[in-house]
Parts: structure tokens; sequence; C-alpha cells
């Protein structure tokens, strides 16, 4: 006869549910960096007013909110999770590293994390709350 389940089993058989929350609440912070440089919503960056589309930081906050979008709803998790690893590691070298070594001092706290957060979704996969898991069960 199995034992009965702990509340730790209980709490680590969540993991796949815990993954897809922590994808859509990372996405959704996520895509605020790209409409801030877009839009200038829900603030406007150190310029004042949106980006130039056509520029580095245009080209950023496209990528950060179409893949905000894509991965809020966890559409493509793991390709657009690679790229946006690359573009949080450009970052953080081209803007964050020349200031300093240490990221809570060269202010690149928030590329750094989510480097490394997307890189995890990149191999982990949306879990089952997106519409990648959606397609896979129709297939």
């Amino acid at each position: 006869m199995a034992a009965p389940p702990t509340i730790l089993t209980k709490w680590q058989s969540l993991e796949p549910e815990l993954r897809s929350v922590l994808r859509m609440v990372a996405a959704f912070i996520f895509l605020l960096f790209g409409t801030m440089k877009l839009f200038a919503w829900p603030g406007a960056q150190h310029g004042g007013g949106p980006v130039e589309l056509m520029s580095q930081m245009g080209l950023a906050g496209v990528l950060e909110f179409v893949g905000g979008l894509l991965l809020l709803v966890g559409l493509f998790t793991r390709p657009v999770a690679f790229v946006l690893a690359g573009e949080m590691a450009i970052a953080y070298f081209q803007a964050h590293l020349p200031k300093g070594f240490w990221p809570t001092l060269n202010g690149g706290v928030n590329a750094a994390l989510f480097c490394f957060l997307w890189l995890y979704f990149s191999a982990a996969g949306a879990g089952p709350w997106s519409l990648d898991a959606k397609v896979r069960r129709r297939a």
C-alpha cells in the first residue's frame, strides 16, 4: 500500500501549474518594459516619450512587447524565450556591465534575471496553462 501524500508531495505536484503562473507573471512584467519603450505607457523611459522605432531601443521594445505577449499566452514559448534570453544578455553586457561588475550596483538586475528566466523557459517549456500545451493536446 502506498504512503498517503504529504503536504510536500502535494506541493511538488503543482510544479507544472506554478511554472505556467511564473511564465505569465514574468511575461506581463516584461511586456510592460516594451510598452514603456514603444508607447511611453504606463510611464515614459528616460527620454520622456516613445523611443525611435528604427533604433536599437526600438527593436528591444518590439522584442519585449511581442515576445512578452507570446510568452504571456504561452505560444512558441521555447524559441521566443531563447531569443529574449539573448536580448537580455546583450542588454546586460552593453548597458550594465560597463558600469561595474555587480548587478545591484550597475542597474542590471532586471536584465540578468530575465536573461536566466527566459533561458529556463527555453528549456522547460510553458507549462500546462499555455497555448503550446493546447496545441500539443490537439495534435
